[in-house]
């Protein structure tokens, strides 16, 4: 198991760009498990989408508008939410933030 990242530390970790005012950073994952930390500036946000992935999202800094299968709720810094696989789902930075989500199984397409 020595080829496996069992330990993490942020600030080994590039930035990605993924959207206007949106960047992503893979923090750990393996295949059946993914921890990613989102960065949003305030207005950002990810579009409505789904995938078959469920996800659990930690609102580690700022304040988010969260939309799960048409209903809206705000969080603030210490809230969270889950998102079962499938539903539609996306959140918009009211200031700006950053969100630490676990995908299971990983998301590909972020590796």
């Amino acid at each position: 198991m020595s080829e496996v990242k069992l330990f993490g530390e942020a600030d080994t970790v590039a930035w990605m760009d993924v959207a206007s005012g949106t960047k992503r950073r893979v923090l750990l994952h393996l295949p059946e498990l993914m921890q990613v930390e989102f960065k949003f500036e305030k207005g950002a946000g990810g579009p409505l989408h789904a995938h078959p992935h469920i996800q659990v999202s930690y609102v580690a800094e700022g304040r988010f508008d969260v939309t799960i299968d048409g209903n809206t709720q705000t969080l603030e810094q210490g809230g969270s939410f889950i998102v079962p696989g499938g539903l539609m789902h996306g959140a918009k930075a009211l200031t700006a933030g950053r969100l630490i989500e676990v995908f299971t199984p990983q998301r590909d397409e972020f590796v």
